[in-house]
């Protein structure tokens, strides 16, 4: 619950994201140290961030299999994809 907890453990391993708190899978600063660290924790973000240009590039970039969890809207994006 802790968000300084669970920042410092997603740095460590992105995929704690999905024990935290719903209201931390849409902080912005948590959820781009989840998944610069594993792509794939894109799955436990909040929809509202998986339309964030930023979030989404770090993701793909970890782990291009993480482009299935981007939302629609940035999939004909050139860059993401």
């Amino acid at each position: 619950r802790d968000r300084e907890i669970v920042l410092a453990a997603v740095v460590q391993k992105g995929a704690a994201l999905s024990y935290a708190e719903e209201s931390l899978k849409s902080d912005r600063e948590i959820v781009l140290a989840a998944v610069t660290q594993d792509g794939w924790a894109l799955r436990w973000v909040d929809d509202s961030l998986k339309r964030d240009r930023k979030i989404v590039l770090a993701a793909v970039a970890q782990n291009g299999r993480a482009l299935e969890f981007v939302d629609e809207s940035l999939k004909s994006d050139r860059d993401v994809v």
